[in-house]
């Protein structure tokens, strides 16, 4: 299998992608789905906005290097990567503020509807804000109802206000039918929210033409911005006139520098902005974003799939299957670009095939979490990745000490 895995990077379309990437010496990065690897051109590009924008040209870089108009900028590299025109994407803040923003200006556009319907195990982020709506608001005027990822069409019916959910499930990497659990929440009038931060860079996505409502996503995972990089957000075209966000900052003014006292907000997605952006962080963004200029998305979701058939099949071959229980979907089509494995010292396996130069990450309770980014993986990385877990589990390394005790971040 290992000759078998040279041959697969030998033909594979998209290996010279990975030399756009800066990738540690004798590392196996499979935690891309957590914080991408770094794009050189996101390197260069830091350097020379710290160095020459910030450093030489000073406030004028504002005008001379367009630093107002990044958010728009990165919005129109992410739009193709979710099937959107491009005016209906901006960039700016995190998930966890732009899913404030969306779903309190969704709530105002639903008179008369509370319910706010999301999945038990979605990213916590997600359900926590809506817990903060409600207690802001009252239940009143905003109510979280949770139910199944297998129950959720069922709890759809005409008092819902908005369906929330994430495309790909952070724990199983199960994914959501997105055009048809959008088609039936609408069929009661519910608008929907989808949270792409598993799925932007690595699933073909049609927000457009699935008639998705509103979405969010990090750029940070498959898209590479860095730690921390500024999140997406798209309204809808057909929502643009009516759709007011509550945080009303001045970026998101029609005329910022008019230092008007009253607030009017900009046409479409941009009066989605509020505070000044993140210069630095989104020039990195944008440099990370032109990868994506020639790469065909259909191309990395097969690559991804094929990443995850061989890792499963290197897991058999390894005889590792039965102690590391798949968590996730078996069939292909219907988990994202990642494998979860069960295992009761999941954290501590995690640490100690970190320590053999296999990074993946951990995810509570009990989860093992590998993800694929196709860009910068290749096939004869899966098999030695394997290769080196059979020997943490054969001679159960990862009891010691040291691999137990869990850091921060996890």
């Amino acid at each position: 299998m290992h000759e078998e895995a040279r041959k697969r990077d030998q033909q594979d379309p998209l290996a010279s992608c990975r030399e756009h990437f800066e990738i540690p010496t004798n590392c196996i990065y499979l935690d891309g789905n957590s914080l991408g690897a770094l794009p050189k051109a996101a390197k260069t590009r830091a350097l020379e906005v710290v160095e020459q924008q910030w450093g030489q040209d000073l406030i004028t870089s504002w005008n001379k290097h367009a630093w107002i108009n990044l958010p728009q900028q990165c919005g129109e590299r992410i739009a193709p990567l979710l099937g959107a025109k491009h005016d209906q994407v901006t960039c700016c803040d995190s998930i966890s503020v732009n899913l404030f923003k969306l779903l309190c200006g969704a709530l105002a556009l639903q008179p008369g509807r509370t319910k706010i319907v999301t999945t038990n195990d979605n990213f916590p982020t997600d359900v926590y804000i809506v817990q903060g709506i409600q207690q802001l608001l009252g239940e009143q005027r905003c109510q979280l109802v949770t139910v199944e990822e297998a129950g959720i069409e069922s709890a759809l019916n005409d008092e819902v206000a908005i369906l929330l959910l994430t495309q790909v499930n952070f724990r199983t990497g199960n994914v959501l039918d997105m055009a048809t659990i959008t088609k039936k929440a609408q069929q009661h009038g519910i608008l929907t929210v989808w949270d792409l931060a598993h799925s932007a860079g690595v699933l073909p996505i049609k927000l457009d033409e699935w008639n998705v409502d509103f979405a969010v996503g990090c750029t940070y995972k498959y898209l590479n911005g860095g730690p921390g990089a500024p999140a997406f957000m798209y309204v809808a075209e057909r929502h643009e006139n009516a759709f007011i966000q509550p945080i009303t900052g001045w970026m998101g003014h029609a005329t910022p520098f008019n230092f008007s006292s009253s607030y009017t907000p900009h046409e479409g997605v941009t009066q989605s902005l509020t505070g000044t952006p993140s210069v630095i962080s989104m020039s990195v963004l944008h440099a990370a974003l032109g990868i994506w200029n020639d790469i065909d998305i259909e191309r990395v979701r097969a690559k991804s799939i094929a990443l995850g058939e061989f890792m499963l099949e290197c897991m058999a071959h390894f005889k590792l299957a039965d102690e590391l229980v798949l968590a996730s979907p078996l069939n292909a089509l219907q988990r994202g670009s990642q494998l979860a494995f069960k295992h009761d010292q999941a954290y501590a396996i995690c640490q100690a095939w970190i320590s053999e130069g296999v990074i993946a990450d951990f995810r509570a309770p009990n989860i093992l979490r590998v993800g694929f980014a196709p860009l910068y993986i290749g096939f004869e990385d899966i098999w030695i990745a394997c290769e080196k877990l059979k020997t943490i589990m054969d001679q159960q390394t990862y009891l010691h000490d040291h691999f137990q005790k869990k850091h921060t971040v996890t």
